[in-house]
C-alpha cells in the first residue's frame, strides 16, 4: 500500500490527468506530470511538471526515481514507455493492457478470443485485404487502427470500392472495417479493479453523440440504464477486466442493438462519460484511479443523485464570431442551482476541443434532463 505523501506519476497533461492530480492531492499525495506541452492543464496544477516527450528516457528515468507509482490518462502513450517504467516502479495499467486498448485490431482480437460480443469486423492491412473482404460487412465503417478518437480517423463505406478509396486516404495505414450496426443507443460503464481482484462498477451511463463526439450522458440514481442490460453490462465489463488481469480504472463502451449488448471500445483510464461521478457519486472515477494505483481499498460508488452530463466543446467560444474566440456567458449556466460547471483551464479554445462540461443533478432523471437541455440551449448549443 502506497500512502501519502508519496509522489505519484501521471503520463499525460489533459483534463483526465488534471482530475487525477486533484483527486491525488486531496488524498495528500504529490503528483508529477509528464507531458510535452509546457502549458498542459494538468501540468499547471501538479506539484511538478516535466515537459518532455513520452519516450524521453531521461525524463522517464527522472519519473522512475521520484515516483512511488505511475499511471496514464490516455492510451496514446507508447506501451514501450510503460514497459520501461515498470522495470523500476509499479505502473498501472500494464504495458500489455495498454497495447491491447491502443490498437483496434488487437482490441477486436482480444474480444474475439475471449468470446465477448462485438460487431463483425475485418482487419485491413493491405489493398488486397479490401478486395477480399466479405460483402456482409457493408455498409461498414473503416477505422484507422491507431490514434482514432472522437470520430476522427473513420469513415462510412458502402462497398469495397469506397473502402479502397478511404484506405488510400488513410495512406494505407492499418485499419479495421467494422459492420455498421443499427444502434438503439450506446452505453458505457466505468469500473475500477484493484490488485486483489476486488471490483467496483459505477452506474451505467446512456450516451448520445454528435459528429462522433460525446454530447451528453444520462445516469439514473439507482444504477444507470435500467433493467437487465445494466446487469449484463457490468458482468461483461468485470469479465473483461479479469481476462486482462486489469488493475486500475477501465471504461467499456457498448452498442445496444435490438436489445443486445456489443462491446465497442475499451479505454484503460477514466472516461468522458464518467465525469458525472465527480458530482453524483460518493467516490468519483479519478479517486478510484488513485486508490487502485496505490493499493488502497476502493471507495463506495453509489450514485446519490440522478445526473445528466453535457460536454462543452470549443465551438461555443466561436458562436458570436467564427474568426475570434470569446468567453461564453457562464452566468446563463450558473443561474441553475442544480447545475455544476466544470471548466478544464485549457489555454486555447478550438472547435471540437473538449473545454469543459456541466452536470445537472436531481432525485429522478426527468427534471435534470429538462434542465440540462434548457441549459445547453441557453449557452448556444444546438438541439440534439
Amino acid at each position: 500500500m502506497i500512502l501519502p505523501p508519496a509522489t505519484l506519476g501521471m503520463l499525460g497533461g489533459g483534463q483526465l490527468g488534471r482530475y487525477f492530480v486533484i483527486a491525488a492531492q486531496q488524498l495528500g499525495y504529490r503528483v508529477m506530470v509528464l507531458d510535452p506541452d509546457t502549458n498542459s492543464t494538468a501540468g499547471r496544477i501538479a506539484d511538478l511538471h516535466i515537459a518532455a516527450a513520452y519516450d524521453d528516457r531521461n525524463a522517464l528515468s527522472r519519473m522512475a526515481n521520484s515516483c512511488a507509482a505511475i499511471t496514464t490518462e490516455f492510451e496514446s502513450v507508447p506501451a514501450e514507455t510503460l514497459a520501461f517504467l515498470a522495470q523500476f516502479v509499479p505502473v498501472q495499467p500494464s504495458a500489455e493492457t495498454l497495447a491491447i486498448c491502443q490498437e483496434r485490431s488487437a482490441e477486436k482480437g482480444f474480444l474475439k478470443e475471449h468470446g465477448f460480443p462485438h460487431a463483425p469486423y475485418a482487419d485491413i492491412r493491405s489493398e488486397s485485404d479490401v478486395l477480399n473482404v466479405s460483402t456482409d460487412l457493408f455498409p461498414g465503417i473503416l477505422k484507422v487502427a491507431r490514434f482514432g478518437y472522437d470520430g476522427k480517423g473513420q469513415v462510412r463505406v458502402n462497398d469495397a470500392e469506397e473502402t479502397l478509396a478511404a484506405f488510400r486516404r488513410f495512406k494505407n495505414e492499418p485499419c479495421v472495417l467494422e459492420k455498421k450496426m443499427a444502434l438503439d443507443y450506446e452505453l458505457s460503464l466505468v469500473l475500477t479493479r484493484c490488485a486483489s481482484g476486488a471490483v467496483k462498477c459505477f452506474p451505467v451511463a446512456e450516451n448520445h453523440h454528435q459528429q462522433g463526439i460525446l454530447d451528453h450522458s444520462i445516469v439514473a440514481a439507482q444504477g444507470g440504464a435500467a433493467g437487465e442490460l445494466s446487469i449484463k453490462a457490468k458482468a461483461i465489463a468485470e469479465k473483461i477486466a479479469l481476462a486482462m488481469a486489469y488493475v486500475g480504472t477501465l471504461s467499456v463502451e457498448f452498442f445496444v442493438v435490438d436489445g443486445q449488448l456489443y462491446v465497442n471500445e475499451l479505454a484503460p483510464r477514466p472516461h468522458n462519460s464518467g465525469h458525472y461521478t465527480l458530482d453524483a457519486c460518493l467516490t468519483n472515477q479519478f479517486e478510484q484511479q488513485v486508490r487502485a494505483l496505490c493499493g488502497l481499498p476502493l471507495g463506495e460508488v453509489t450514485a446519490h443523485s440522478a445526473a445528466v452530463m453535457v460536454n462543452l466543446l470549443g465551438d461555443i467560444w466561436f458562436a458570436n464570431n467564427p474568426e475570434q474566440a470569446s468567453e461564453p456567458d457562464w452566468e446563463k449556466l450558473l443561474a441553475y442551482p442544480s447545475l455544476k460547471l466544470h471548466l478544464y483551464g485549457k489555454s486555447e479554445a478550438r472547435p471540437g476541443r473538449k473545454m469543459g462540461h456541466f452536470t445537472v443533478l436531481g432525485e429522478t432523471i426527468e427534471k435534470p434532463y429538462r434542465t440540462a437541455m434548457e441549459a445547453r440551449k441557453a449557452i448556444g448549443l444546438s438541439d440534439c
